[in-house]
C-alpha cells in the first residue's frame, strides 16, 4: 500500500499537466498518483497513458465520460489505494522540498503509530499576470508540531480557510464519510474540504508552502467572468452545504464556529456574484437562497444574516444594491477567489 494518493483531474489540460504529474512523481514510491481524464478532447489521453507506461508501479489512468470535477475527483477517491489522500489540480504543481518534508512526516506519524485523519499545509497562490506570490498559513489558527483536535483549534481569520489546496485526508474517512461531489459542477472543491470535517478527530500541521495554486488562465472557473457566467453552479454548491450538515448537531464548539464561518464565505460570494449577474431573476434567486438556508436552520441563518458579511449581502433598496461593487472588493480581497 503506498503512503499518499494523488488525484490529478484533467479535462483538455495537454498544455500543462506534466508540471503537475512530474511534481506528484517527486514523491517516488511513496506515492501513488491517479490521473483522470475527463473526457478530453485534446490529447490528455495520451500524455496519461504514456506517464502509466513508463511510471506503471506509480501511476494509474482512469478514461471516463465527461463528467466534471467533481465526478474526476469521485473516481480519484473510489480508486485510491494510498493511506492519504489529496487533489492535485492539473495546472498546479507541489513544491519539491516542501512535499519531501511532508511525506517525511507523514511516515514519521505513521513509524510512532498514528495515522491521522487531516493533514494540513501552507498553500501559495501563483498570480503569473500580477507576479505576485501570496502564502496561505494557519500558524496562528492551529497548533504546531504536534497531533490535535479542534478543540486545540483557535480562530481562523478570514481568508485563511482550509482549501482542497492545504488539505490531506486520510483515504479510508473520505470514502466511509459518504461524501459524493454533485456532478457537472463547477465549486465543488467546497464540498470537498467542508463535508468531511464531523468525521476529523485528529489533526496536523506542517509550517511547509506544499500546494502552487496557478492564477492566470482566462478559462479558470475562478475568473470574474466565470464565476458570474456559472453563479448557479456556486449556489447549487451553496446548498448541499446547507444539505449536508445540521450545525444544531455539531456539539464541538469550535468545529461548529468554523463551519459555520465557512458557510458565510460560501452564502457572501453566491450573493455577491448572484447581485453582479445583474437580473431581476439573479436577484430573485438570491432572496431564495437566504431563504432557504432560513427554513432549515434559523439560528445559523439569523447568526449569517447579521453578520459583519452578511448584513450587505440583504439590502433591499437600488442604492443598497449598488454597495454590491464594495462587497465584491471586500469578499474577493478576503477570500482571494480569484
Amino acid at each position: 500500500m503506498k503512503l499518499l494518493t494523488v488525484a490529478i483531474p484533467c479535462y483538455n489540460s495537454a498544455a500543462y499537466m506534466t508540471r503537475a504529474i512530474e511534481s506528484a512523481l517527486k514523491g517516488g514510491d511513496d506515492v501513488e498518483v491517479i490521473i483522470v481524464n475527463d473526457g478530453s478532447t485534446d490529447n490528455t489521453a495520451e500524455i496519461a497513458d504514456s506517464y502509466k507506461k513508463h511510471y506503471p508501479a506509480n501511476v494509474k489512468v482512469i478514461h471516463k465520460e465527461n463528467g466534471g470535477h467533481g465526478s474526476a475527483v469521485n473516481a480519484g477517491i473510489e480508486n485510491a489505494h494510498g493511506i492519504y489522500f489529496k487533489v492535485l489540480d492539473s495546472d498546479d504543481w507541489f513544491d519539491e522540498s516542501a512535499y519531501t518534508a511532508v511525506l517525511g512526516k507523514l511516515k514519521e506519524l505513521m513509524s510512532e503509530g498514528n495515522i491521522i485523519d487531516m493533514f494540513l499545509a501552507n498553500y501559495v497562490y501563483e498570480k503569473v499576470e500580477e507576479n505576485e506570490r501570496k502564502v496561505i498559513r494557519y500558524r496562528s489558527a492551529v497548533p504546531q508540531n504536534q497531533i490535535f483536535t479542534w478543540n486545540d483549534v483557535r480562530h481562523f481569520k478570514q481568508g485563511q480557510y482550509i482549501l482542497m489546496h492545504s488539505v490531506i485526508y486520510r483515504t479510508k474517512l473520505i470514502k466511509e464519510c459518504g461524501m459524493k461531489l454533485p456532478l457537472k459542477t463547477f465549486y465543488v472543491d467546497n464540498i470537498f474540504v467542508y463535508e468531511p470535517l464531523p468525521y476529523v478527530k485528529t489533526i496536523y500541521y506542517l509550517d511547509a508552502n506544499l500546494y502552487r495554486y496557478f492564477i492566470g488562465r482566462n478559462d479558470q472557473s475562478v475568473t470574474e467572468e466565470n464565476m458570474i457566467k456559472r453563479v448557479d453552479q456556486q449556489v447549487r454548491v451553496t446548498r448541499h452545504m446547507i444539505d449536508c450538515h445540521d450545525l444544531s448537531k455539531i456539539h464541538i464548539k469550535k468545529l461548529r464556529s468554523y463551519m459555520a464561518a465557512y458557510l458565510t464565505m460560501m452564502m457572501t460570494i453566491s450573493s455577491v456574484f448572484l447581485m453582479k449577474a445583474g437580473t431581476e431573476e439573479k436577484l430573485k434567486e438570491k432572496d431564495e437562497l437566504w431563504n432557504y438556508l432560513k427554513s432549515k436552520d434559523v439560528i445559523l441563518y439569523n447568526e449569517i444574516y447579521h453578520s459583519f458579511l452578511g448584513r450587505p449581502m440583504n439590502f433591499k433598496s437600488r442604492m443598497g444594491q449598488g454597495i454590491v461593487g464594495f462587497g465584491y472588493w471586500l469578499a474577493r480581497k478576503i477570500f482571494k477567489f480569484n
